[in-house]
Formats: C-alpha cells, sequence, structure tokens
C-alpha cells in the first residue's frame, strides 16, 4: 500500500506537461479511475490500473482534479495520475414551456424550481435546458419527474462529458464541484454547486421505474 498525502501536479499543466508525452503513450502515466463522487473524498483506498495500490490521504477540504498526479517515478519517467469520470446528467427541455403563454411559462418555472429544490437536487441553466447531476438511481429521478406531470419539459440523460462540453467553466464547476477541471484545486467551496452528503427519505421514497434507455422524453410522455 502506497500512501498519497499530496498532489503532485497536473498532467495538463508544465512541467508536466513536458515530462509527459502527449498524447500520453501506454506506460508514461498508470491511472487511477475513479468516478466524480470518490474524486471528492480527501481519504480513499483504491487500485490504479497498473495494479498499486493506494491510500489517499489528502488535506481536509481538497479533492482530487481530472490529470492529477499522485505519485511520479523519474527513473522510469512514469506517474500514476487520477482520471476522473464525470457523473451522468438528466437534461430538462424548456423550449416547449417556453412556447406557451406567460403565465404559464412562469407557473411551469416555478413548479419546475419548487420539484428539484424539494430534492436537494443542484441545477445549471444553460439557454432553454436545466443540466442537473445524476446523484440517485436515475429510475428514481426520472420517476420524480414523471410524478410531477410536466408536460412541455422534456426529460433526457446524457454523459457527463457530453454536459461539460454545452457549459462554462464556472457552470462546470457547479454541476461538476470542479472534477472537470484540470489542475484547479481549492478549500472546499460550498457555493451554488454543493450537494449534500445525504439523502432524503422523499426521495427514496419513490417507486423505481424503468427510466429506459439514454433516448430524451418528455416528462408526463411529452417529447
Amino acid at each position: 500500500m502506497e500512501l498519497v498525502e499530496q498532489v503532485l501536479g497536473n498532467i495538463h499543466e508544465e512541467p508536466w506537461k513536458t515530462r509527459l508525452t502527449a498524447p500520453y503513450a501506454e506506460g508514461d502515466v498508470d491511472w487511477l479511475d475513479l468516478n466524480q463522487w470518490d474524486a471528492q473524498k480527501n481519504r480513499l483506498r483504491a487500485t490504479s490500473a497498473g495494479g498499486r495500490d493506494l491510500a489517499l490521504c489528502l488535506n481536509r477540504g481538497q479533492s482530487l482534479r481530472d490529470g492529477d498526479i499522485l505519485l511520479w517515478d523519474e527513473g522510469a519517467r512514469r506517474a500514476v495520475a487520477a482520471r476522473i469520470h464525470l457523473c451522468e446528467v438528466m437534461t430538462l427541455s424548456l423550449h416547449r414551456l417556453a412556447r406557451r403563454p406567460q403565465a404559464e411559462l412562469m407557473e411551469g418555472c416555478v413548479r419546475l424550481g419548487h420539484a428539484l429544490g424539494n430534492q436537494h437536487w443542484p441545477a445549471v441553466i444553460r439557454d432553454l435546458t436545466v443540466y442537473v447531476p445524476v446523484s440517485v438511481d436515475r429510475a428514481v429521478m426520472a420517476a420524480v419527474m414523471d410524478s410531477h406531470r410536466f408536460g412541455d419539459i422534456g426529460v433526457c440523460f446524457v454523459n457527463g462529458d457530453s454536459a461539460a462540453a454545452a457549459l462554462s467553466p464556472e457552470e462546470r464547476r457547479q454541476l461538476f464541484g470542479g472534477a472537470d477541471m484540470p489542475g484547479h484545486r481549492h478549500a472546499h467551496d460550498p457555493g451554488p454547486g454543493h450537494r449534500h452528503g445525504h439523502k432524503h427519505e422523499h426521495t427514496r421514497g419513490h417507486r423505481r421505474k424503468a427510466a429506459g434507455g439514454p433516448g430524451c422524453a418528455g416528462a408526463g410522455g411529452a417529447g
């Protein structure tokens, strides 16, 4: 078991960009694959792709970013680096709702805000799309949206990389907690994108229904 108490740098930053070849050839980097939520823990035991057992013991409030270098072997010119996999995202399309009369549009937005806030789900809005990170089973999230019968709001599940590509750096920080921002580290900042570490009974209480594939559909049956 190898102890990691600090991050040495990031593969996207100098001088590591010149120390390692790009694109990273096999053998240059031994990846430690983590999901977005595990990457935000400062105490973690995990095994790299190359079979190295690691015990992370970072400063309180510090979390890993994609590309962070955990170990460096100068002789072998080989790094152990974190590779963060962003969570799935639920997108809510407001395009149909936006075509409704103003009073209905305002009512729909208030109802949607209440529904998301009641679940303590963080959200980011860009143009006429609302992005919500999938923090519980997607079938549960789909069931919650379906229970509110938002006929003019389309519901879709997309991978985190697709969602991140449509957002600004600040919006990505709010949605993903900075996990997609290479090399950027800071003390814990609750900010607009803060997620509660607990689950709520009213979320777990919804009947788990099939959410279907990754395609899009309208909540309450609307497309």
